[in-house]
């Protein structure tokens, strides 16, 4: 059938509207900046109507771009920034201060006490979560402890709380809809993944009351409509986390088949069928996508560094003009002499799950310039993904056999090789970078008839380029001693 599907893509830097026909290519696209802001050491807020504007705005544009009207849509995929919590007003649908970010590390202290409590093993066993500021949960609570208008709504049984997709589903019905589809709920510390439901003794012990929370529903299905206001009523056919849209739109059906998302972080995600998967290597379980009821769950491994490096060197440092600079500046070296950068701003994430880490650059000398950087920079992303390939490798009993890629980063070209490098493994970038956007419009199309069923999604996934790796094990051993000695130095910094 002829379709258009429009994807909502709202990320942590901008907030993206793309629409995609039944053969799974990009109409048109429009992005439209956000900023966050950092009012302490270590904390990330945006403002929730700057999310909500920023992401209307860049739907009027495409649609604009494409010179047709909403009517002519015939279903809305979500994507969303994860575990970034927003509160609101059920009765006024007024947001009740600024959204916590999901990189914010404020609940860092809060989270070492629930683990001195011994409770770390009873949120693991049941979300395949660590105890992490990362995660929504102990968001809510400080909400709830912290801001006196949250604590009022709560009492008086107004309170809303949601990641993105939340609010976003709720603005686009103008309030007649709170929910959330089940792989953003497994990013909550609240979501039970064997029960496939919130967990009321996981909550209690946070303070959070499940009358604020969301409805869970499938990643794949019909939800809701747009309001009327809007243009035309819409039907809301699929949610779905960033990255496990990403995997979805990367076509990683089968138990096995993994992708990395470079985007402001880095996200590697394994396939690991309809079964949870505990890791011992630091790394995530979390469910994929919920289908018709069904489940399919995934390892996952999460850096909070990867693309917002990039941004560091060129809007902090400002020592490039582009993220594309990176590249041409790091070949101009023949090696990274001896520099090495830990990105640990808002400290690390998996396998080392360490919040008081922090930043540092190391190896400096009076021939150091921005080459030195820019390489440092690159390689530390791979570096990081390498660290999750090689623990994700052990959960699973056996390494990956290739990986695929996407996100913004995904284009440098030495990124790519260094990385097939160190994995010792190819790496395929696809032709449709809009992995994310296209995994939402998918789950859409495919609760709207598009698409038959995943093996006709899958059809459409095609390669733009492959790395194999060129460097041996042998040359790579100093590389790998220097980045393992400067990520020590790195741990613990802020306690």
């Amino acid at each position: 059938m002829s379709a258009i599907l429009l994807a909502l893509d709202q990320g942590t830097s901008s907030s993206r509207a793309l629409l995609v026909d039944q053969n799974q290519q990009v109409l048109a696209l429009a992005a439209k900046p956000l900023k966050s802001s950092f009012p302490n050491s270590g904390w990330v807020e945006q403002d929730p109507e700057e999310i909500w504007k920023s992401q209307w705005d860049s739907v009027l544009e495409v649609l604009q771009k494409a010179q047709i009207n909403l009517g002519q849509v015939t279903g809305i995929g979500i994507t969303n920034q994860r575990e970034t919590l927003i509160a609101w007003d059920k009765k006024s649908g007024e947001a009740l201060g600024p959204a916590i970010v999901w990189q914010c590390r404020r609940t860092a202290d809060f989270c070492q006490s629930l683990k001195k409590q011994g409770l770390e093993p009873l949120y693991q066993t049941r979300t395949g979560l660590v105890l992490d500021p990362y995660f929504s949960g102990t968001k809510m609570a400080w909400m709830l402890e912290n801001r006196p208008e949250v604590k009022a709504a709560a009492k008086q049984g107004d309170l809303a709380l949601g990641t993105v997709d939340s609010w976003l589903i709720w603005k686009l019905t103008k309030g007649q809809v709170h929910a959330t589809d089940a792989s953003n709920a497994s990013r909550t510390l609240l979501f039970n993944l064997h029960t496939q439901a919130w967990d009321p003794e996981l909550a209690a012990v946070l303070g959070v009351p499940l009358a604020a929370l969301p409805k869970v529903v499938d990643s794949s299905g019909v939800l809701g409509k747009t309001h009327p206001d809007w243009g035309a009523e819409i039907p809301i056919a699929g949610v779905a986390g960033d990255q496990q849209a990403s995997l979805f739109g990367q076509a990683c059906f089968k138990a096995g088949e993994a992708k990395n998302t470079y985007g402001t972080g880095c996200f590697l995600l394994a396939n690991t069928g309809d079964k949870p998967v505990a890791s011992k290597h630091g790394l995530l379980t979390t469910l994929a996508w919920s289908i018709g009821g069904k489940p399919t769950f995934a390892l996952e491994g999460s850096v909070f560094m990867a693309g917002a490096l990039v941004q560091w060197l060129r809007d902090q440092l400002g020592i490039i003009e582009n993220a594309a600079q990176t590249e041409t500046l790091a070949r101009e070296l023949p090696n990274n002499g001896g520099v090495y950068l830990v990105p640990a701003f808002v400290g690390l994430g998996a396998p080392h799950w360490d919040p008081w880490a922090r930043g540092l650059i190391i190896g400096l000398g009076r021939e150091t310039d921005r080459r030195h950087l820019c390489r440092a920079a690159l390689e530390a992303i791979a570096f990081q993904t390498a660290e999750l390939v090689e623990a994700m490798g052990k959960d699973r009993g056996g390494p990956l056999s290739g990986l695929k890629i996407d996100g913004g980063a995904s284009q440098n070209g030495f990124l790519c090789q260094f990385q097939a490098d160190l994995l010792g493994i190819p790496v395929y970038r696809p032709k449709n970078l809009e992995a994310t956007a296209l995994g939402a419009a998918c789950l859409a199309g495919l609760a709207l008839g598009v698409w038959r069923d995943l093996e006709h999604i899958a059809q459409s996934w095609q390669e733009a380029a492959s790395f194999v790796p060129k460097q041996t094990k042998e040359a790579l051993t100093p590389i790998w001693a220097g980045w393992n000695k400067a990520l020590e130095r790195s741990k613990g910094w802020a306690l």
